[in-house]
């Protein structure tokens, strides 16, 4: 009798491990949890499919580490050359393109650099005006997607943003939109954490519409042979947000709070 209870309560001790087990770690960007989305879409992908995630939100280029050291199962991130390096490097298995919107420059109401009226489609330009007018502008300065695109920017007018009014942060997209609003100054945002942050901002779009502000975000499934992960839970995060379901909810996100959708699904199956 007493060998089947010990039989009994290890079956039950297994079964709890096992149930237990049914979790993933996603590492992910700033920008998907400032903006809601992230709130919006895993509680659905949890109830059909009985796995927990786990949310690490950071900058692209911390995600892409946090992976690289074991401690994630899956990628969600915005920077396709930092994606396509970590594939490169053996890190990642590939790279399926999920969702976009696009990169916004917001400054203060009284514009001092005359972005808008100047350069409102133009982002090289409305860089080159805040440069030349000393203006504050604040960086992500964290190797993030959003970071990765300001950078190629400046690097593209060839200026070296280390004027006395440029100030590097080290932080997430949501703080750094409070810190442009308090000091009167300028940043790159995408649009979604802006839209989702405006109200409580003076902060105005005065540049947008323009190719290069494109903000295209992807799903990273990483390599089992040089990172122990949860591959099998991991591809069914990677089904499921590719799913009919999944793009009715990305492209309906937004629009009864906003008024827009904040994001735009181009996953592939």
């Amino acid at each position: 009798m007493r060998r089947w209870i010990v039989l009994l309560l290890s079956i039950f001790l297994m079964s709890c491990s096992s149930a237990q087990k049914k979790e993933i770690t996603l590492a992910t960007t700033t920008s998907l949890q400032d903006s809601g989305l992230l709130e919006y879409l895993i509680p659905e992908f949890e109830k059909d499919t009985g796995i927990k995630v786990k949310v690490i939100a950071r900058g692209t280029g911390e995600a892409l580490e946090i992976a690289k050291r074991g401690d994630a199962d899956i990628l969600f991130v915005h920077s396709k050359e930092k994606e396509e390096e970590f594939i490169k490097e053996g890190y990642g298995l590939k790279r399926d393109e999920i969702m976009y919107n696009d990169f916004v420059i917001v400054g203060p109401k009284d514009d001092p650099a005359k972005v808008k009226e100047n350069a409102s489609n133009n982002p090289l330009k409305a860089f080159e005006l805040i440069y030349k007018s000393n203006s504050v502008f604040v960086s992500r300065g964290d190797e993030s997607g959003t970071h990765q695109r300001e950078k190629k920017l400046w690097r593209e007018i060839n200026i070296n943003p280390k004027w006395k009014s440029y100030i590097v942060s080290g932080l997430g997209m949501g703080q750094v939109l409070n810190i442009a609003d308090e000091k009167g100054g300028y940043t790159l945002s995408d649009r979604a954490t802006y839209i989702t942050m405006k109200k409580n901002l003076s902060l105005q779009i005065v540049c947008e519409g323009h190719p290069m502000l494109k903000n295209q975000y992807s799903i990273v499934l990483l390599n089992p042979n040089k990172i122990s992960h949860k591959k099998e839970l991991a591809e069914e995060f990677e089904v499921w947000i590719l799913s009919d379901k999944a793009k009715e909810l990305i492209n309906n996100y937004g629009i009864e709070k906003y008024g827009e959708p904040l994001f735009k699904f181009n996953g592939k199956r």
